[in-house]
């Protein structure tokens, strides 16, 4: 699926039918789906040449993927029929229906589908920003990172090893403890584990939100001798000194602790510009655009639809749940568009891929009951499996890029 980007000088008279902020996996899954569907004149803005299959991040930090197989041309992903405006979006303004874009352009539209992904806020933790890249410090929260944690693991043979979690909603939550799962196994095979202090700093007070899951997860850090933080948080990084102050929420107490490894997760949010504008959700500290939870439609702007990681929805932020969303936004907006009320609904269905060794993995599914949602009810997901290792590496790639974005699945 090609498509020849506009150039970004090009005039955007006219009202476009469709205006698609993001192209991420939410937004290319949305298009093509629409296309597929019939519809024309939809505008996709999104300033990015590359486009990213993120869940795989993990792996390259864990030293089981290459990078760049991550890695597509965003006009490689683009649907047939769909314009490609390669500007940034700076604003909306929902009751005039124009999306302001970088270079002074404006945007109009009829019908709107938010997904331009969140943002990751570095500045959020004291002194990560200055300290990330550099001396012990790697996030797979980006790609420009990933690859050294992977070098930082293989080369670390002793010491202290810290892994960090936000207290904001995130992309993927189990990414953060599942790379400290892949390096402690790493650190077992290298016959090392028992000469490293692994530290997993988390905020919930349970390892993960439904109990048979957090159950197994329990089990897999104590097997590996990691010391698990519940209610806490890493709240400021010395890189200079290669020093943490994790600060206990239930009590207040903080603590610094030096690390030779430390893989940081930095908070997370709306894009700024999402944040302080009129489709956020007053009700999200991090500016989360308003959606109901089962339409994804906007509470306010009937013409305007959220999905994926910007959307405040009660459930994990993942690229499973836009799986799952794509089909219901693109049928609603489609309701929408002939004057017909929303008819399909999202049960908050999401999954975690738990990676808790080189060759094992969970797979957690569930929905806004936290009730488990097995897509394959004929399979002990509660158990570490092999074949469910195998299906996030081999299996899931080419269902993202040849199913998920080009709207068959």
């Amino acid at each position: 699926m090609a498509a020849t980007p506009s150039p970004s000088d090009a005039p955007l008279s006219g009202r476009h039918r469709v205006a698609v902020i993001g192209g991420g996996s939410a937004g290319i899954s949305v298009a093509a789906r629409l296309r597929r569907a019939g519809v024309s004149d939809i505008t996709l803005v999104e300033p990015s040449d590359t486009h990213w299959y993120q869940p795989l991040w993990t792996l390259v930090g864990g030293g089981q993927a290459p990078l760049h197989t991550s890695r597509r041309p965003e006009g490689a992903v683009i649907p047939d029929g769909v314009r490609w405006v390669r500007r940034r979006a700076l604003a909306v303004d929902p009751d005039a229906r124009t999306v302001t874009l970088s270079g002074g352009a404006e945007l109009t539209y009829e019908h709107l589908v938010m997904a331009p992904g969140l943002q990751l806020d570095w500045d959020g933790v004291p002194g990560l920003a200055e300290a990330v890249g550099h001396g012990g410090v790697s996030s797979n929260y980006a790609p420009e990172y990933a690859p050294r944690t992977w070098d930082l693991i293989r080369r670390t043979r002793s010491g202290t090893a810290v892994f960090t979690h936000p207290a904001t909603p995130l992309k993927c939550g189990g990414a953060p403890q599942k790379i400290a799962y892949l390096a402690a196994d790493h650190w077992r095979k290298q016959k090392v584990l028992d000469r490293m202090r692994i530290i997993l700093v988390l905020p919930d007070p349970v390892m993960f939100k439904v109990p048979a899951w957090s159950q197994v997860l329990e089990k897999v850090a104590a097997r590996y001798g990691i010391e698990v933080r519940l209610r806490s948080e890493v709240t400021a990084v010395d890189g200079e000194a290669r020093e943490v102050t994790i600060t206990d929420h239930a009590t207040g107490a903080k603590e610094t602790i030096g690390y030779d490894l430390l893989h940081a997760v930095p908070p997370q949010s709306a894009p700024d510009w999402v944040k302080s504008g009129p489709l956020a959700d007053p009700a999200s500290p991090q500016g989360f655009v308003a959606a109901d939870k089962h339409t994804l439609r906007h509470p306010h702007h009937g013409d305007v639809f959220a999905i994926g990681d910007v959307a405040n929805l009660p459930t994990s932020k993942t690229g499973a749940a836009v799986r799952k969303q794509a089909p219901v936004v693109a049928a609603n907006l489609l309701d929408v568009m002939s004057g017909r009320a929303p008819s399909r609904r999202y049960d908050g269905y999401t999954s975690c891929p738990l990676v808790t060794a080189r060759d094992r993995m969970l797979l957690a599914e569930f929905d806004y009951d936290l009730k488990p949602a097995p897509s394959f009810p004929l399979i002990d997901t509660f158990k570490e499996r092999r074949d469910m290792w195998v299906f996030k590496r081999y299996i899931l790639p080419p269902v993202y890029w040849r199913g998920m974005l080009t709207g068959r699945l």
